[in-house]
């Protein structure tokens, strides 16, 4: 069983930064695929960002692509959601999700991820 809890949402101004964090608990985690997905008011849940068990092999939604970076620090446990030029279309609630150990593929959908937190509000004011 992994548990994954957020932190680091806010209200931002649109250009600004912002980093979200995804604590995992559980013996897995090496061996577990992250993923950050987003869900805004109204709209369906999407995906946003990938990374593989080193952290060498990440996938991003075209909408952030060159603007969020994700990185994971095994050591800690810990899945980092780095955001830089926010706009105000990237306001939403932000999950981290985890794949069950030794799946090693990347993946953009929901319900190939087993685990999730229960999401982070990032706000960005225009």
């Amino acid at each position: 069983q992994v548990q994954l809890v957020e932190s680091g949402g806010g209200l931002v101004q649109a250009g600004g930064s912002l980093r979200v964090s995804c604590a995992a608990s559980g013996r897995t985690f090496s061996s577990s695929v992250m993923g950050w997905f987003r869900q805004a008011s109204g709209k369906e849940r999407e995906f946003v960002a990938g990374i593989g068990w080193s952290g060498s092999s990440t996938t991003y939604a075209d909408s952030v692509k060159g603007r969020f970076t994700i990185s994971r620090d095994n050591a800690k446990n810990t899945v980092y959601l780095r955001m830089n030029s926010l706009k105000p279309e990237d306001t939403a609630v932000y999950y981290c999700a985890a794949r069950r150990g030794g799946y090693s593929s990347i993946v953009t959908l929901g319900r190939e991820y087993a685990y999730w937190g229960q999401g982070t509000q990032v706000t960005v004011s225009s």
